[in-house]
Protein backbone atom coordinates (compact mmCIF):
# COMPACT_ATOMS: atom_id res chain seq x y z
CA UNK A 1 0.00 0.00 0.00
CA UNK A 2 1.08 3.39 -0.61
CA UNK A 3 1.63 5.60 2.45
CA UNK A 4 1.24 8.78 1.14
CA UNK A 5 -0.46 9.34 -2.31
CA UNK A 6 -1.44 7.34 -5.28
CA UNK A 7 0.40 5.99 -8.45
CA UNK A 8 -0.25 8.06 -11.58
CA UNK A 9 -0.07 5.86 -14.35
CA UNK A 10 -0.42 8.58 -17.50
CA UNK A 11 -0.76 6.48 -21.22
CA UNK A 12 -2.86 7.00 -24.41
CA UNK A 13 -3.07 3.61 -24.64
CA UNK A 14 -6.66 2.09 -22.78
CA UNK A 15 -5.71 -1.39 -22.59
CA UNK A 16 -2.50 -0.87 -21.12
CA UNK A 17 -3.92 1.96 -18.82
CA UNK A 18 -6.69 -1.37 -17.56
CA UNK A 19 -3.58 -3.68 -17.37
CA UNK A 20 -1.93 -1.20 -15.29
CA UNK A 21 -4.81 -0.41 -13.09
CA UNK A 22 -5.73 -4.11 -12.69
CA UNK A 23 -1.86 -4.99 -11.52
CA UNK A 24 -1.61 -2.11 -8.70
CA UNK A 25 -5.09 -2.37 -7.13
CA UNK A 26 -4.91 -6.27 -6.88
CA UNK A 27 -1.75 -5.34 -4.56
CA UNK A 28 -3.91 -2.66 -2.89
CA UNK A 29 -2.79 0.08 -4.50
CA UNK A 30 -4.47 3.58 -5.00
CA UNK A 31 -4.28 4.50 -8.91
CA UNK A 32 -5.17 7.45 -10.96
CA UNK A 33 -4.83 7.62 -14.55
CA UNK A 34 -4.69 9.96 -17.33
CA UNK A 35 -4.85 9.71 -20.80
CA UNK A 36 -3.25 12.77 -22.11
CA UNK A 37 -0.38 14.88 -20.93
CA UNK A 38 -2.49 17.57 -19.97
CA UNK A 39 -4.81 15.84 -17.95
CA UNK A 40 -1.67 14.21 -16.17
CA UNK A 41 -0.26 17.40 -15.01
CA UNK A 42 -3.90 18.88 -14.06
CA UNK A 43 -3.58 15.50 -11.41
CA UNK A 44 0.50 16.39 -11.13
CA UNK A 45 -0.92 19.84 -9.27
CA UNK A 46 -3.44 18.31 -7.61
CA UNK A 47 -3.31 15.02 -5.80
CA UNK A 48 -0.09 13.88 -3.32
CA UNK A 49 1.24 10.96 -5.28
CA UNK A 50 3.59 8.29 -4.07
CA UNK A 51 4.65 7.62 -8.19
CA UNK A 52 4.54 8.75 -11.63
CA UNK A 53 4.30 6.25 -14.08
CA UNK A 54 3.76 7.31 -17.76
CA UNK A 55 4.77 6.80 -21.14
CA UNK A 56 7.20 8.92 -23.22
CA UNK A 57 5.12 9.54 -26.06
CA UNK A 58 1.33 10.87 -25.44
CA UNK A 59 -1.00 12.11 -28.53
CA UNK A 60 -0.55 16.52 -26.55
CA UNK A 61 3.29 15.75 -25.99
CA UNK A 62 6.28 14.35 -24.54
CA UNK A 63 5.35 12.48 -21.05
CA UNK A 64 8.65 13.97 -19.74
CA UNK A 65 7.37 16.78 -19.13
CA UNK A 66 5.27 14.80 -16.74
CA UNK A 67 8.52 13.76 -15.00
CA UNK A 68 9.55 17.62 -14.81
CA UNK A 69 6.63 18.29 -13.28
CA UNK A 70 6.82 16.06 -10.69
CA UNK A 71 10.21 16.84 -9.78
CA UNK A 72 9.59 20.12 -8.60
CA UNK A 73 6.78 19.16 -6.10
CA UNK A 74 7.73 20.07 -2.76
CA UNK A 75 8.36 16.22 -2.43
CA UNK A 76 8.99 14.82 -5.77
CA UNK A 77 7.98 11.33 -6.07
CA UNK A 78 9.37 8.61 -7.85
CA UNK A 79 9.06 8.30 -11.53
CA UNK A 80 9.04 5.16 -14.31
CA UNK A 81 9.03 5.90 -17.80
CA UNK A 82 7.91 3.56 -20.21
CA UNK A 83 8.23 3.59 -24.12
CA UNK A 84 8.10 1.42 -26.72
CA UNK A 85 10.31 3.79 -28.47
CA UNK A 86 13.56 2.55 -27.17
CA UNK A 87 16.92 3.79 -27.61
CA UNK A 88 19.88 4.92 -25.24
CA UNK A 89 19.15 8.43 -26.46
CA UNK A 90 15.44 8.08 -24.65
CA UNK A 91 17.01 6.59 -21.81
CA UNK A 92 19.42 9.37 -20.99
CA UNK A 93 16.50 11.69 -21.54
CA UNK A 94 14.11 10.29 -19.03
CA UNK A 95 16.98 9.96 -16.47
CA UNK A 96 18.18 13.75 -16.82
CA UNK A 97 14.41 14.44 -16.68
CA UNK A 98 14.18 13.40 -13.44
CA UNK A 99 13.22 9.07 -13.75
CA UNK A 100 14.12 6.91 -11.53
CA UNK A 101 13.73 4.12 -13.60
CA UNK A 102 13.14 3.36 -17.80
CA UNK A 103 11.27 0.44 -18.83
CA UNK A 104 10.82 -0.47 -22.36
CA UNK A 105 8.06 -2.20 -23.80
CA UNK A 106 7.21 -5.07 -23.93
CA UNK A 107 7.40 -6.22 -20.37
CA UNK A 108 5.65 -8.89 -18.27
CA UNK A 109 3.69 -8.30 -15.30
CA UNK A 110 5.59 -9.43 -12.79
CA UNK A 111 8.82 -7.45 -14.30
CA UNK A 112 6.64 -4.09 -14.15
CA UNK A 113 5.41 -5.24 -10.92
CA UNK A 114 8.42 -5.78 -9.37
CA UNK A 115 9.76 -2.61 -10.63
CA UNK A 116 7.19 -0.10 -9.22
CA UNK A 117 7.29 -2.35 -5.63
CA UNK A 118 11.34 -1.74 -6.27
CA UNK A 119 10.84 2.27 -6.91
CA UNK A 120 7.80 2.74 -3.76
CA UNK A 121 10.59 1.46 -1.48
CA UNK A 122 13.14 4.13 -2.29
CA UNK A 123 13.28 7.22 -0.83
CA UNK A 124 11.46 9.98 -2.18
CA UNK A 125 13.46 12.96 -3.10
CA UNK A 126 12.79 16.34 -1.16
Amino acid sequence: MTADGSILVVDDEADLVATYERLLRRRGYRVVTAGTRDAGLAIVEREPLALLITDMRLPDGDGLELVRAARRLPVAPPAIVVTGFTSEASRTAALAAGATAYLPKPFGASAFVSLVQNTLQLPQQP
